[in-house]
């Protein structure tokens, strides 16, 4: 082993506690009021005003300063290309949300308007997403499923869907739970409720995300194979269907199954020669927009709908729709859906946006990206769009390509305006098994997320847990109920794991004021005389039993055996004590004994006296390590003061280190300290209470030594 080097270092100074430190460093216990508080957030004045503003409506600071020659360049590429992809995948997306494909265009444009004004990321692109619009899909079907719209057909004798209808009461039910999901992101902006994001860890979300995506898949595969299954809902529907769609098999439609195996296997070619050429393309191939361009040449060259039976897009009306305020009456239904939706969308965005923020060294606002979305999701509902988040793929592209502000979004609506204005009646003929197709190659990336759950096992199983759990229910249950499990089950592990922390017994780095635990050290020895024990979790109701009962096995002293040998010996003495005085009498008629009486009786306390302690090798004290612990409830609290309590008791004193200024506050407030346990049991480190209970120790034996001396002359 090398030899270390290093500066030699001394401290000198006193032993610190608790009391000594507020004394030195004059602690303030001065308060800021509440109502001091609201009126200070309440105070207006010009420059917080301005502040107020440029904070909500963030354009207003970065665009006045926009670089021309920096980021216009990049940002015209970056916007083109983006837009270019918003055509197929918000076409292709719209159908897992179960409404007309035209509506995924307009999820494409006025969402994005209202993100490039009010959103801090520079480099996500928003727009239509599979996971949420195969959640908006799970409400449509649900609320306007195809058996309330069924007509007779006189030609036919028979039952058929009234489309149209459906089509328009599903748009409904679309906006509606889009609008109400945004109010409910506005309302958690508000409040600064950002940090809900942080129960959204990187396991769970990617095992939702792979789990949501098989739903995604399995809604598509009625495109791939021309049948018209059942709509399931509800628990194990994902089950059903594929059920259902195994059932159907032998009533696949030949001309749609062709279709859809050489868009599959065309788009992974393309998107082949697509990586391969990326370094040598200043942009990558739009291989999204030449399919479907090719796909509706060929359908409306061989007439595949009226030919083979293939399913089109069919009519795409031209120009933007009029607002629409959407249907309170549907509020209360889909309640719980907006708000999976709202979560959701918000704990994807924001994951997505910090990474590259993290990358570009700028900061993203959490609370502003909840009020940016849910105003894009807001105004999104009123024109009849469906919930938006943002895309991966989209993303990528955007940086690679060179975006570098909220402008390349911008530059990727207008796109899409013109396609709505102008192009967007030209996909009439567009097959949906194409749509179908874009999406598999889109999901092979969530695919691949399979390979995490070995990566996991190896670095934290708790982790691969949470995400092989977070897969599973996901698909058991539908996409809102499969979070709100996930999310359970997530913090159900935190839990799980405060109430199993490591208990250690901490020894002394020989030479040094370290110290580590003596089973996992070699050269760490424990103190003699003493008892340092630290928990690696805080201690609150949920494992504040345990705690104790930790302690009592690391430590060696079983309280309970003690207290009855310590009440049996106070027994004992109490009988002696009355012996003692029916002897009296006896000694008052007896002249000799009474005599020797006081010599008896000499003897005999000083029998009783000698209660020589039954476990000699018991510490004379112990230190508890609270560094961990970051806060405690009443039950701790408690659990402490009788931990301190019962080991006074049998003769054991208990003192506390490294308790932090909150723990401390908690202590008092839980009315911890008393006239015979102050401030003085607490140290600032682990050395400072290892000094002190040295002293302490030694000061025992001293009393100790003395009351057997005083025995000694007695006897």
């Amino acid at each position: 082993m090398a030899e270390r080097q290093g500066v030699g270092y001394e401290v000198q100074r006193e032993v610190f506690d608790e009391l000594s430190v507020e004394d030195v460093a004059e602690k303030c216990n001065s308060k800021t009021s509440l109502s001091d508080k609201l009126h200070d957030s309440l105070r207006c004045s010009g420059p917080r005003l301005q502040q107020c503003v440029l904070r909500c409506v963030p354009v207003l600071s970065w665009l006045p300063r926009y670089s021309f020659r920096d980021c216009a360049a990049g940002d015209l590429v970056s916007g083109l290309s983006v837009g270019i992809m918003h055509l197929p995948q918000g076409m292709a997306y719209a159908l897992l949300a179960a409404v007309p494909p035209v509506f995924g265009l307009y999820s494409s444009f006025y969402p994005i308007l209202v993100y490039f004004i009010f959103g801090t990321s520079r480099h996500i692109s928003v727009g239509t997403y599979a996971v949420m619009s195969v959640m908006i899909g799970g409400v449509t079907e649900r609320l306007a499923p195809d058996s309330n719209f069924l007509v007779w057909n006189n030609e036919t004798n028979g039952s058929v869907v009234d489309i149209l209808s459906r089509d328009a009461e599903r748009v409904k039910v679309a906006a509606a739970v889009t609008f109400l999901s945004g109010l409910f992101q506005m309302l958690l902006g508000l409040v600064q409720f950002g940090f809900v994001v942080t129960y959204l860890s990187e396991p769970l979300v990617r095992g939702y995300t792979t789990g949501a995506a098989i739903h995604v898949i399995v809604s598509q595969l009625k495109y791939t194979f021309g049948i018209s299954p059942k709509r399931y809902s509800g628990p194990f529907s994902l089950l059903y269907t594929v059920m259902e769609v195994c059932y159907l098999l032998p009533e696949t439609n030949i001309g749609t199954l062709v279709v859809s195996a050489v868009s599959v296997i065309a788009l992974i070619a393309l998107k082949e020669v697509n990586t391969l050429l990326t370094r040598k393309l200043p942009v990558p191939i739009p291989v999204e927009l030449l399919a479907i361009i090719i796909a509706t040449v060929i359908s409306w060259q061989f007439n595949l709908d009226s030919q083979y039976g293939v399913e089109v897009v069919g009519e795409i009306p031209s120009g933007l729709q009029a607002p629409i305020f959407p249907a309170v009456s549907l509020f209360g239904d889909v309640l719980g859906d907006a708000f999976a939706l709202a979560v959701v969308g918000y704990g994807i965005a924001i994951s997505l946006g910090r990474i590259f923020a993290l990358k570009y060294s700028y900061k993203v606002d959490s609370n502003q990206e909840l009020l940016a979305l849910g105003l894009s999701n807001s105004v999104g509902g009123i024109f009849q769009c469906f919930a938006i988040s943002c895309s991966m793929s989209r993303s990528m592209v955007q940086e690679s390509t060179g975006g570098k502000t909220q402008v390349a979004s911008a530059l990727s609506a207008l796109v899409i305006l013109v396609i709505l204005l102008k192009i967007g009646e030209l996909f009439q003929q567009l097959p949906k098994a194409m749509l179908a197709a874009i999406i598999y190659v889109n999901l092979h990336g969530m695919m691949k997320q399979f390979a995490d759950i070995r990566l996991l096992w190896r670095s934290n199983r708790v982790d691969m847990l949470v995400w092989v759990v977070t897969l599973i229910v996901t698909l058991l249950l539908n996409p809102d109920l499969g979070l709100a499990a996930s999310i359970a089950f997530s913090i159900f592990t935190v839990i799980f794991r405060t109430q199993l922390p490591q208990y250690s017994i901490l020894g002394q780095v020989q030479g040094t004021d370290i110290y580590k635990p003596v089973e996992g050290y070699k050269q760490v020895t424990q103190v003699p005389g003493l008892v340092i024990f630290r928990s690696s979790a805080t201690l609150y109701f949920a494992n504040a039993e345990m705690y104790a009962d930790a302690l009592a096995e690391k430590s060696g002293i079983d309280i309970a055996k003690m207290l009855s040998h310590k009440r049996k010996k106070e027994a004992q003495k109490l009988r002696k004590e009355n012996q003692d005085a029916k002897n009296l009498g006896r000694e008052v008629r007896e002249a000799q004994r009474q005599a020797e009486a006081p010599q008896n009786k000499c003897k005999d306390e000083m029998t009783v006296e000698e209660d020589p302690q039954p476990y000699p090798a018991f510490p004379h004290a112990i230190i508890l390590d609270l560094s961990p612990v970051n806060f405690l409830d009443t039950v701790g609290v408690k659990t402490l003061r009788n931990i301190q309590h019962d080991y006074r008791e049998v003769g054991v004193e208990v003192f506390f280190s490294g308790c932090q200024d909150c723990v401390v506050e908690n202590l008092e407030r839980g009315g911890f300290f008393s006239e015979k346990v102050t401030k003085a049991f607490l140290f600032c480190s682990v050395h400072d209470a290892v000094l002190h209970c040295q002293k302490y120790i030694l000061h025992s034996i001293d009393q100790v030594s003395q009351v057997s001396v005083f025995k000694n002359i007695c006897s």
